[in-house]
Parts: structure tokens; C-alpha cells; sequence
């Protein structure tokens, strides 16, 4: 197939921007990092006549954090970047595992945080663990700002709740709790290059007693979207945490999964290794909340 003939804008503003995609309504896209748009179009597996280049629109580009307010990834801000953060790094560990051994040092470096989300692939390796951290997805339109819930934001496989004429201008992640320890892992049939197989998220803080207060867990390429594990964390909250208690919490994330078997994994193996991934997960957001190593 041939790559589609199209017309790249390049606004300086975030106002020309969205006169853009106003003007040009449902033959226009978006282009940020472009690791997912830019080989479609190639391949002519998707068809465009106006592409919207944000990466001049000044001020979406930072990675900052605030003791008060918490991270703010910008909306063209690279995965390198934020992995790169030294407050990601200690702070938001999950996070920053997700954005330095997802894809490969190429795409790291041209992709973005806001892109990996709107994609609204299930297998999307941001969303899981800004998911467990409560983010939220800021998005401007010519009606004003929104701001969205990440756990609101997925609506099915590649949909999300996000308008034509929005843009993702943010993604705020609030400050983490005392006591508290997050962190990531994924599999994948090819080592870190190919596509999340599976993958799982926490966030754990503990009170002064060592009882757990919130704990948040989340999986990728599980479900058709990336998936949140409510009962599981109903069953840590308010608990002193045991090994059978974790345990059990695994057993309910695996339980919650509703994987499909695909060319990347049977859906056996994925809910198996929910189960797996969540246990060592869980058991190194203890380690760090209690002060230990990860």
C-alpha cells in the first residue's frame, strides 16, 4: 500500500493549533512523537490530508516536578525524558521503569507520554502505572480545559474519552505519600522491544503501625483497556501486610484479568502471569514503603 498524500502544519501556539483542528476537522491528526502515526502512514494503513505538528507549540515539551503539586508531563514531552527525571527516578519508580525499557532507545527518544496514552492501546506500558498514581489528563480544546481522570480516560481498545479538537496538554501525577513504594514490571515475547504481553502496576503507602492505607493495582495488556484491580486493593487497604495477604491480592488481579490469546500470548499464560507479576510487584512496593531495598 502507498503512503498517503498529506499537508504538515507546524502552529507556534497552542491557539493555532487548535484553529487547526477546528478547520480541518475529521481529515486531520495529531502528530506529537509520531512512533506509531508516522509508520502507519508509510504503509498506508492510515489516510490523512492535514497532519498537526505540536512539537512548536512552546511549553508542552517540560518534564517538572513540585514537592506541593506532584509531576507535570508535558503533552510532547519524550519518554526518554521523563525516565531521565532524577524525581521520576526516586519518586515515581514505576513510572520511570515503564519509560526507560519499553520499545527501543530510538523510539524512547521520539515518542511521548500523552501520545502512549491517547493511543489508548491496551497494551499502552505509561498507562498502567500512571494509573496506580492517580493521574490525570489535561486537555484543551476551543471550549476550554478539561481535565480527566486517567482511570475515566479508556473506553475500549485504541478509544479513548478525549474529543475531536482536543489536545493533551498535561499529564499531572500527584506528590506520592510517606511511607509509599510503586513500581512496574512487564513481559513480552521479545525481550523489552516488542509490545507489552503483560504487565502490572502498584502504588502502596503504609501508616506509622505499617498497616496498609491505599495500595493501587493495575494491568496492561490484560483486558480491553488497560485495567485497574479494585477488589484486590479493597482486600490490602486497612490490612498489615502478610505474605498470604499479597498472595491472595495476586490470586485477585489474576482473577479480575480478561486477557484474550493472540500471536504475543495465550490468554492462560497472561492470566498466569498477572498473578506473578502482581506478587512481585506488591512484595517490592512493601520493601520500599518499609524503607527496604526494591
Amino acid at each position: 500500500m502507498a503512503a498517503s498524500h498529506f499537508a504538515l502544519h507546524q502552529p507556534q501556539s497552542l491557539d493555532q493549533a487548535l484553529d487547526l483542528l477546528e478547520m480541518h476537522r475529521a481529515s486531520v491528526r495529531l502528530l506529537a512523537g509520531g512512533t506509531d502515526l508516522v509508520p502507519r502512514l508509510k504503509v498506508g494503513a492510515l489516510k490523512v490530508q492535514n497532519l498537526v505538528s505540536l512539537q512548536r507549540v512552546p511549553g508542552l515539551g517540560a518534564v517538572a516536578f513540585d514537592p506541593a503539586q506532584g509531576l507535570v508531563i508535558g503533552g510532547t514531552a519524550r519518554l526518554s525524558q521523563v525516565a531521565a527525571l532524577p524525581q521520576v527516578k526516586s519518586l515515581y519508580p514505576g513510572l520511570a521503569h515503564a519509560c526507560s525499557v519499553m520499545a527501543t532507545t530510538q523510539i524512547r527518544n521520539m515518542g511521548t507520554v500523552a501520545g502512549n496514552l491517547a493511543n489508548a492501546a491496551p497494551s499502552a506500558d505509561t498507562a498502567a502505572p500512571l494509573l496506580v498514581y492517580g493521574a490525570r489528563v489535561t486537555a484543551f480544546s476551543k471550549a476550554g480545559e478539561r481535565v480527566i481522570p486517567l482511570d475515566q480516560f479508556f473506553s475500549g481498545p485504541g478509544l479513548s474519552v478525549l474529543e475531536p479538537g482536543e489536545i493533551i496538554t498535561a499529564i499531572t501525577v500527584p506528590p506520592p505519600a510517606p511511607k509509599s513504594g510503586s513500581a512496574y514490571q512487564r513481559l513480552s515475547a521479545r525481550s523489552k522491544v516488542d509490545i507489552c504481553a503483560v504487565g502490572v502496576a502498584a502504588n502502596l503507602s503504609l501508616d506509622g503501625q505499617g498497616r496498609v492505607v491505599t495500595c493501587h493495582l493495575a494491568c496492561a495488556s490484560v483486558a480491553p483497556t488497560p485495567l485497574r484491580c479494585l477488589q484486590a486493593e479493597e482486600m490490602l487497604s486497612g490490612q498489615a501486610p502478610s505474605q498470604a495477604l499479597l498472595e491472595r491480592a495476586a490470586q485477585s488481579a489474576a482473577a479480575a484479568a480478561k486477557p484474550i490469546d493472540d500471536m504475543r500470548a495465550s490468554a492462560a499464560y497472561r492470566r498466569q502471569m498477572v498473578e506473578v507479576l502482581s506478587r512481585r510487584v506488591l512484595v517490592a512496593c512493601l520493601a520500599m514503603a518499609q524503607g527496604g531495598a526494591a
